[in-house]
């Protein structure tokens, strides 16, 4: 499957290894976590150079550009020499392909005590507890990196998350440590829009009524008995008619005010006899 491509150097264990994915293993359980597996020989060094559990590495991708960083565990030392057989999401999260030459080098990371991660997907935050299966899921890492994107693997579905802060460090550990989680908002979150508020127009006090259709309301004219120029019986002329829509004023708050009756002369009597009936002589019947 492939061959060492370098030597160990010194007190720490650095290696370079040809990368495959899970496929190569009889272990089902290597996908779900951050665990890789080393040969053999690479116990047989570790051992010698009393690296102290757990055992965690740095990975660094020698074939893709922009190079990656990353980190991870040891699950086993089954892999054929010279390979090294990692999770397919790690793979993918390092942009390395099968084959690919890959930098292992032992690392001593600090215990973490903040994680702040960010689910790609809302449909995460709405499964049954996300919580609780995240803790299922993180127990079977043992270190988490700074832009690192990680697998939750729950009822038949995977949901990717990204780590976007660790603290105290750009890359912690977290095994056998308390550590707090706090949650970004998912990548595909979209904030409800709020309703638009209809425009309120203000018209004026002093703007005249108009109809439905715009056009302004005229007003009609009030309904007035009696109107028009009267005639006496006799022939004589009639009392002049007040002014149609004359109309006495009312002062609010005081009583109205008595027209002053002016004196007028009163016109020369007629001397003209008047219209008298069944006048003159009467004659009797009897003889």
């Amino acid at each position: 499957m492939g061959r060492r491509f370098a030597a160990y150097h010194g007190s720490r264990f650095e290696q370079t290894y040809r990368c495959y994915p899970a496929s190569y293993s009889n272990n089902p359980h290597l996908e779900d976590g951050d665990k890789v597996i080393l040969p053999a020989s690479a116990l047989h060094r570790l051992t010698l150079l009393r690296i102290d559990y757990p055992m965690q590495f740095e990975l660094r991708s020698t074939a893709a550009e922009p190079q990656r960083t990353s980190h991870c565990g040891v699950l086993e030392f089954v892999a054929a020499e010279g390979s090294v057989i990692m999770p397919c999401w790690m793979m993918q999260n390092m942009g390395l392909r099968e084959g690919d030459a890959v930098r292992l080098r032992s690392a001593a990371l600090p215990k973490g005590t903040y994680v702040k991660l960010q689910p790609h997907a809302a449909a995460f935050l709405n499964v049954s507890n996300p919580k609780a299966v995240l803790e299922k899921t993180l127990r079977t890492f043992s270190c988490l990196t700074t832009g690192d994107t990680i697998m939750v693997s729950y009822n038949s579905r995977n949901y990717y998350i990204d780590i976007v802060e660790t603290k105290p460090a750009a890359a912690v550990s977290i095994v056998d440590t308390d550590c707090e989680v706090d949650f970004a908002p998912p990548l595909d979150y979209k904030e409800p829009e709020k309703p638009q508020q209809p425009a309120v127009v203000v018209v004026p006090a002093s703007t005249k009524a108009t109809a439905d259709d715009g056009d302004v309301v005229k007003d009609e004219p009030e309904f007035k008995p009696f109107t028009g120029s009267g005639k006496r019986l006799d022939g004589k002329a009639s009392k002049p008619q007040a002014a149609e829509g004359a109309t006495s004023k009312v002062i609010s708050g005081k009583e109205p005010q008595k027209a002053a009756v002016k004196q007028t002369e009163e016109p020369p009597k007629d001397e003209t006899p008047k219209f008298q009936a069944f006048t003159g002589k009467g004659y009797s019947l009897k003889r």
